[in-house]
């Protein structure tokens, strides 16, 4: 055999909280495909739903590196650990601990991010997001510059940028209206409320979604979901939306009477991924590089003004909105937006008490007005 050259960046590419697998190529029969297989690239931080620390970022980048110039590779799938959330961002409480009141430092975190971003962009295979659960905030950033999605119905979609003191500028303001249209990404990236998986398909933000709820050994479609295809009294399509009063009671009792099951989603990752291994493979490489020239063309103006800005941001709404979340309860994660609008209307500056007094909501005390 032929010796071949080796063009990693590194000899070890593994980072705590990433974790880099291969699997065996299967067919539409399941059996397994001799001298090819797929990367499976995963964040491992459930208990923080998979929110990706500094380290960890390193670990996308350098597994997505890795896979990239495996010969034997035919496809990457990134996603999370276990069956709440794919990612939901960056890990707030790094963020809030060490971050926070440091632009400077976060200014080079940001050139990170950017970089995984970047290399997910570049990567010379397709990359799968197996979307097994929530995917908001950063998270749907980096699920976005994934080539194509698969979702659980049970997954919600969104952003949390100005709700928790921060744009997203992490590739959703360049790459949501591209998917979505100007106007609906404008409401999802300013209002951050979440979208069903259902709804996110329908918008064209998925590539398929597939039951992962099983009830009775039967599997079942998400039903805090309408699913059926309907029009309501003004003649508006409410496919996806989510259900509302006595039908929500209801829904979350079946929810609770059911399990998360993913073997569906990963049987038709599996089928998709042998889809795409049934073509020319440059032809293939070729098609994705320019389709996502549409991504890059977006993110590669923006990208670095966004950093400088997400920096400087640390300083003010940034270390309010990532503290509020990071140190509130379950009850209230958010500072007080409209304190703060009327101390910031009365010419209040930003400093330790503004950022305290707009803080006491989050942390259940009443704010002191002076």
């Amino acid at each position: 055999m032929m010796d071949m050259k080796n063009h990693d960046l590194v000899d070890d590419h593994r980072r705590p909280g990433v974790l880099y697998d291969e699997t065996p190529l299967r067919d539409d029969s399941g059996e397994t495909v001799e001298g090819l297989h797929v990367v499976h690239i995963t964040l491992d931080n459930p208990s923080q739903l998979n929110s990706y620390t500094t380290d960890m970022i390193k670990g996308v980048i350098l597994g997505m590196r890795r896979a990239s110039t495996d010969r034997g590779c035919v496809a990457v799938v990134f996603s999370g650990g276990g069956n709440r959330a794919f990612c939901t961002g960056g890990n707030t409480e790094e963020y809030a601990e060490y971050y926070a009141g440091r632009p400077l430092e976060y200014r080079q975190y940001m050139r990170l991010f950017n970089d995984m971003v970047t290399t997910i962009l570049h990567c010379d295979k397709p990359v799968i997001c197996r979307a097994n659960g929530m995917r908001v905030a950063g998270g749907q950033e980096i699920g976005m510059a994934c080539d194509f999605t698969i979702a659980q119905d049970l997954a919600v979609f969104g952003q949390a940028g100005p709700k928790h003191g921060s744009a997203p500028d992490g590739g959703s303001t360049d790459f949501l209206p591209l998917y979505v249209g100007i106007e609906r990404a404008m409401e999802s990236c300013t209002l951050c409320r979440p979208w069903s998986a259902h709804k996110a398909q329908r918008l064209g933000l998925l590539t398929r979604v597939v039951p992962g709820l099983r009830v009775g050994g039967e599997f079942v479609p998400n039903p805090l979901v309408i699913t059926d295809q309907w029009l309501d009294e003004w003649g508006r399509v409410v496919h996806g939306d989510f259900v509302t009063g006595d039908a929500k009671k209801e829904a979350k009792k079946l929810l609770a009477g059911g399990e998360v099951d993913l073997s569906l989603l990963d049987r038709e990752v599996d089928a998709f991924i042998y889809a795409l291994a049934m073509t020319m493979p440059e032809c293939l490489t070729k098609t994705i590089e320019s389709v996502r020239k549409h991504k890059l063309e977006h993110w590669d103006r923006n990208r670095e003004t966004n950093r400088a800005w997400l920096a400087g941001n640390m300083m003010t709404e940034g270390r309010a909105g990532f503290r509020a979340f990071h140190e509130g309860s379950r009850e209230c994660r958010e500072p007080d937006f409209l304190l703060l609008r009327r101390r910031l209307a009365e010419g209040e500056t930003w400093n330790d008490a503004l950022t305290e007094e707009i803080l006491a909501k989050a942390h259940g005390r009443v704010a002191v007005h002076p």
